[in-house]
């Protein structure tokens, strides 16, 4: 059986092929809801976004411009699927990490194992001692993978205040790093 691309399955969507869609979705289902999971407690609306970007993938296979990687492609359409719902809502709580792994029974990918260190340590300190513009735009350039480009479109400001904010959130997240290396 060939193994086909996540850009030629795209063209394939593009062409009507139902089988492309079911193909990527078998693909990247699972990483993008484990991620959708770790941004709101509430299961079912991270399902609904999960499935909502696919519906979007399918109606839209060729909004990929081919800049990239599809993955951070579906991540983008994913998280905005999400951000819409949640904004139509109360403000979320939330989940711990820890309720995650105890809710979810999906094996931990590296990356998540990776994540969770890093929430739990000296980065994550100083994450959190950042301001929630900084820190939303780390999460959205730097844990989530987007473009400066996507993460302005997300966040709904301008790429150029996305970049200024990357380059002070870095310098600040530096100073706390070496400010807590220099107490232990």
């Amino acid at each position: 059986m060939q193994q086909f691309s996540d850009s030629e399955l795209l063209g394939a969507i593009a062409q009507g092929d139902e089988a492309a869609l079911r193909e990527l979705v078998e693909r990247h289902s699972a990483w993008l809801l484990l991620r959708l999971r770790r941004r709101t407690p509430d299961q079912d609306l991270a399902a609904e976004a999960l499935h909502d970007a696919f519906v979007a993938v399918w109606r839209s296979p060729r909004s990929f411009r081919g800049d990239g990687d599809v993955g951070a492609w579906l991540w983008g359409i994913a998280i905005r699927q999400l951000v819409s719902r949640l904004r139509k809502r109360a403000q979320p709580v939330p989940m711990e990490s820890r309720m995650l792994s105890a809710l979810s029974p999906t094996v931990r990918s590296a990356e998540d194992e990776l994540l969770v260190a890093v929430e739990h340590g000296s980065v994550g300190d100083a994450l959190r001692s950042l301001s929630p513009e900084l820190r939303q735009v780390l999460q959205a350039t730097v844990i989530d993978g987007l473009s400066t480009r996507e993460a302005a479109h997300l966040l709904g400001i301008p790429q150029g205040t996305v970049k200024s904010r990357a380059r002070i959130a870095k310098s600040k997240l530096r100073e706390q790093l070496i400010s807590l290396e220099a107490r232990s």
